[in-house]
């Protein structure tokens, strides 16, 4: 969440900073301000009650050691409707306060001043293209899906029998090969990149999603899971992850972490579920946007001062992975009404679909301030007797493993309809190529 105190003493940046990023949350920052005021004038108003009644407790023992009963009694009756006044007003204060947290927890990231001001993602900033510069193939390329069940390696029909739509389903060399995809991946961040390897659980309690910004503003996209059998009750509501990220950032929930041990940098593999709720209609064919997907993730936990040269790091490691590949690709800086919620910067990664004749995501790699550090309540200290100070948290997909399988078909296809496998994959595939004589 942003910091209150930021929003409060800064009223004018933050209004900025909503109307920048689409104007959507405008009125519910309205709402905190008009709530905090309340909240202050009561705190203030109760304390005020709290210093009267001291007092007069004060004089009720001074009329006692004087002698004067009267003046005691008296005196002992103003404090009792002192104290029941102010006990009034603190019952007032717990609902303001939860109603204030509700309104932060609503409440968009603050964009970083150095992200572009834009109104649509027509306004986002490519800063630079990389990997082999797009060429034509000399015949007319097919999708990737297409591609795939010619190949007999992926299979949406099977898919949609055993799930319904949105989902994948890849068969003998498809399969393979989304796992060298994966297993590449993990070795090039963990050995090249400096990244500790995570294998977390799936399944993560709401309020672990409340910590990164999932819940409560996007609960529609996710899956829930209401366990049953002896356990149930204090289970309780479990999700399926929407990404990696949420677990690894977790990692440092209600912890204050040693100076000398950031930054941290995690990384882990995991199967991915999203509902994508209210996107019907887009991208239904293949790989591009399902309900359960493949993704490596990185994250960051930084110090305040390193998170921004962090982020240049973290895309940089995410689009190393492209580059290896040899997949035509383009990073972009997305306009503050591009931005995703818990998000103050991000790039985005954009590999080349020759079929579609554009470029599609494949990552966004974020720095979220100390936006979910404050929903964790994730620290660190600079020293012994130092105060305990938020961390900064990034993370940025390393790659999504479904749409780089994807990219690799389109882009290695052949006018023969076989499909090149990238030199840096071939170690781990067994294979330079995908060909339809193949064993499938």
């Amino acid at each position: 969440m942003n910091d209150p105190r930021l929003l409060r003493e800064e009223p004018e940046r933050a209004r900025k900073g909503m109307r920048d990023r689409s104007g959507g949350s405008s009125a519910q920052l309205e709402e905190f301000f008009a709530l905090d005021e309340d909240y202050r004038t009561l705190l203030k108003e109760t304390e005020d009650l709290r210093a009267k009644r001291n007092a007069s407790s004060e004089r009720v023992g001074k009329a006692k050691r004087e002698g004067d009963a009267a003046l005691a009694e008296r005196l002992m009756g103003e404090t009792g409707s002192l104290k029941e006044e102010a006990r009034r007003k603190e019952e007032r204060l717990a609902p303001l306060s939860e109603k204030m947290r509700d309104r932060l927890l609503g409440l968009p990231n603050l964009p970083h001043p150095t992200v572009p001001v834009g109104k649509t993602e027509a306004d986002n900033v490519e800063k630079r293209k990389g990997g082999p510069p797009v060429r034509p193939p000399g015949f007319k390329p097919l999708d990737h899906q297409t591609v795939g069940e010619k190949l007999g390696i992926l299979d949406p029909a099977a898919a949609a029998k055993l799930s319904g739509s949105r989902f994948s389903l890849l068969r003998g060399a498809g399969a393979k090969l989304e796992r060298a995809i994966i297993s590449f991946m993990l070795d090039l961040h963990t050995t090249r990149h400096g990244y500790a390897e995570v294998w977390p659980p799936y399944l993560v309690r709401p309020e672990i999603l409340e910590g990164t910004g999932q819940l409560p503003k996007f609960r529609e996209d996710m899956y829930a899971t209401k366990p049953s059998g002896p356990d149930a009750k204090e289970a309780g509501e479990l999700f399926l992850i929407s990404t990696a990220e949420v677990p690894l950032t977790n990692l440092v929930r209600d912890s204050i972490l040693d100076e000398a041990k950031l930054p941290l940098r995690l990384t882990a593999y995991t199967p991915c579920f999203r509902q994508e709720a209210g996107s019907y209609g887009k991208d239904t064919r293949g790989l591009i946007r399902v309900h359960q997907f493949d993704k490596v993730e990185l994250v960051w936990i930084a110090k305040p001062e390193d998170s921004m040269a962090a982020l240049e790091t973290l895309t940089g490691h995410a689009e190393a992975v492209l580059s290896a590949l040899e997949i035509p690709h383009r990073v972009v800086e997305l306009c503050t009404a591009d931005l995703g919620f818990a998000s103050c910067k991000t790039y985005d990664l954009e590999v080349w679909m020759p079929s579609e004749g554009r470029y599609r995501e494949i990552s966004s790699c974020s720095n979220c301030w100390d936006f979910q550090a404050r929903r964790m309540n994730a620290r660190f200290r600079r020293g012994p007797k130092a105060p305990p100070e938020f961390v900064h948290t990034l993370n940025g997909s390393g790659v999504a493993a479904g749409r780089t399988l994807a990219a690799i078909l389109e882009n290695f296809q052949r006018e023969d309809g076989s499909v090149a496998i990238p030199k840096a994959l071939r170690p781990y595939f067994g294979a330079d190529s995908l060909g339809l004589s193949q064993p499938r």
